[in-house]
This record gives structure tokens, C-alpha cells and sequence, in this order.
């Protein structure tokens, strides 16, 4: 999909931002290169010592990737020029803990992967220790970049830092990865929702609520992007699991059939009610979508995108 046509970054209803919006907001490519080059800038280079360890980061962090979620912050953010900066450096700390959760999730005490991002998952080219340890140091780095945001007040800092860290923690990332390592037969389709929501929505709803926090949204505009956030992330994860059923690795850039012997909506539903539910998803987001009050239609576009590049036409 091309360059979004409608210059986004007002609110539905609201005056004119401070300065002039960020050019970034109307071309995901731009943006997604300007993300990109940060994430670069922000981590050590590989010929710093020890350089297996920054070679690791560095191969699992910059790898190409869609950059959904820092991506969804900055729409839902919707800078300034002034603000950019800032912005921008928030979403890469959100890109830093998506990345250490993939090194984690693809170890072989967890899904055993070898493929990720269209190049050898990160224990496979560097070592299951090196992985690990790449891992911890990208999840800190992430809280070093938000509290060093000098142009963002303390108390926005601190909330970031706290919505980051229910992310992450034991009712976020760690236990959707608990849940799904010990999956068991008999599970119903709310069951299996729960951990989709834990393993990828819980991440999407953290990033619409970095940029709300940043934009200043009220409890009623930040509730119903969270609600954007979450349908959006199930719909991620449920289009995944038809993915993993028909798709091929080099097609997608990442080991396919991982999901065999566990319960996901495609086993208990089958791919057309999946493909259904994941269409249900899609529709409760974009209602939420409306009632959040944030420009919708970068939002639209960014949607399209996600799934184009998945290969799943959206409704």
C-alpha cells in the first residue's frame, strides 16, 4: 500500500496541533525507515566489545521487520515536529521488548525455531547463551531510553515505564509464553484467546497506550484505542495461526507448523471460522477505532498494511 494521502496527526474534533505534524505520520515507509536507523543508533555497534553480544543484538533487532507496534504509537501519538524525537525514541524502546521476547520465544526450551525475520533466529547464529543475554540487555536498554526522554515530562516517563513493565511481566508477555508452553488438549476457544491476548495483544493495547499517554488522550479516548489495540493484536495473532497452517517459511520469514499439537483457533475452529473470527477482530477494532477519537484513517491504512504484507486480504 502507498503513502497515506490524508495528512493524519489531528484529532477528530480537536484544533490544530502546537507546530507542524510530523511529515512521518502520512509515509509508513519513511517511517518505518526512520525507525529503523534509530533502533541502529540506539544500540552498541557490533565491533564494540563484546562484540558476539552486540553482533546478537544487533542481528535480532535490525533484522527487516514491519515495525507494527512502535508504528502504532507514533500514529496513535501523532507528533509534532518538535515531539518527533521523542516519539520516535519511545516507539524503538517498545520495538527492543518485542524483540527480546522473539530471541526468547524462539530458544529450544520454548519453540525451538530456527527461522525468524528471514535469517537464523538469534541462539542458532550466536549460541543459546549469547540469546539470552541479548535478550536481558535489550529489555534494560528499553527502560534506559524512556527514562533518558529529557523532553517528555517525569510523571509521562514513569507511566511509560509502568505500562512497559505490565507488558512484559507476570500478566503480560511471561505468562502468554508460561500458558502457551503447557497448553493442553480440552481448552476452549475463550482459553486460547487469553493467551493470544497475553503472547500479542498485550503488546499491541501497550503501544496505542505509549502514544496516548504521549498525546495527552483522556480515560475515554485512551479506554477505546486500548480496545483498537487489543481486536487489532488478535486479529494478528489469529492471522499467524493461518499462516502457520498454509503458508510456507520462506514465504513469510519464519519457521511454519510450530503451532502442531497445540490448541489454536485454526485447530478448534478450522480455517474458515478462524478466517471469520479474525474478520470479527478486525471489525470491533476499527468501531473502537472511531470512538477513540484518533485519526482513522492512517489507522485504516496502517491495518491494510499489517495483513497485505501477511498476504491476508483484509475486509
Amino acid at each position: 500500500m502507498g503513502e497515506i494521502q490524508e495528512l493524519a496527526g489531528r484529532r477528530e474534533g480537536s484544533g490544530p496541533l502546537r507546530g507542524a505534524p510530523s511529515p512521518l505520520l502520512a509515509d509508513f515507509t519513511r517511517l518505518r525507515e526512520a525507525i529503523d536507523r534509530r533502533l541502529g543508533e540506539l544500540v552498541p555497534s557490533a565491533e564494540q566489545r563484546p562484540q558476539s553480544l552486540n553482533g546478537a543484538i544487533r542481528h535480532a533487532l535490525l533484522a527487516p521487520s514491519k515495525r507494527v507496534r512502535p508504528v502504532l504509537a507514533y500514529l496513535v501519538a501523532a507528533p509534532d515536529e518538535a515531539s518527533h524525537a521523542a516519539v520516535l525514541d519511545a516507539a524503538c524502546a517498545l520495538e527492543m521488548v518485542h524483540t527480546a521476547s522473539l530471541i526468547l520465544d524462539d530458544l529450544p526450551c520454548m519453540d525451538d525455531a530456527a527461522l525468524r525475520r528471514q535469517r537464523p533466529t538469534t541462539h542458532v547464529a550466536f549460541g543459546e547463551a549469547t540469546a539470552i543475554l541479548a535478550a536481558i540487555a535489550l529489555m534494560n536498554c528499553a527502560y534506559g531510553i524512556l527514562a533518558d526522554i529529557d523532553a517528555l515530562p517525569a510523571e509521562t516517563r514513569s507511566r511509560l515505564s509502568a505500562i512497559m513493565a505490565r507488558a512484559i511481566g507476570c500478566e503480560g508477555l511471561v505468562a502468554g509464553q508460561e500458558l502457551d508452553l503447557n497448553f493442553r488438549d480440552g481448552l476452549d476457544r475463550d482459553a486460547v484467546e487469553d493467551v493470544n491476548w497475553l503472547k500479542t495483544g498485550v503488546l499491541f493495547v501497550a503501544s496505542a497506550e505509549f502514544g496516548a499517554v504521549i498525546a495527552g488522550l483522556g480515560p475515554r479516548e485512551t479506554a477505546a484505542i486500548g480496545r483498537y489495540a487489543r481486536h487489532l493484536g488478535l486479529a494478528f495473532q489469529t492471522a499467524d495461526d493461518l499462516l502457520d497452517q498454509t503458508a510456507a517459511a520462506a514465504d513469510i520469514g519464519k519457521d511454519v507448523g510450530k503451532d502442531g499439537g497445540k490448541p489454536t483457533l485454526v485447530s478448534m475452529l478450522g480455517v474458515e471460522r478462524a478466517r471469520l473470527s479474525f474478520e470479527e477482530h478486525l471489525a470491533q477494532a476499527d468501531a473502537a477505532l472511531v470512538e477513540s477519537g484518533v485519526s482513522p484513517e492512517p489507522m485504516r491504512a496502517l491495518v491494510s498494511r499489517i495483513f497485505a504484507a501477511k498476504g491476508i486480504v483484509t475486509p
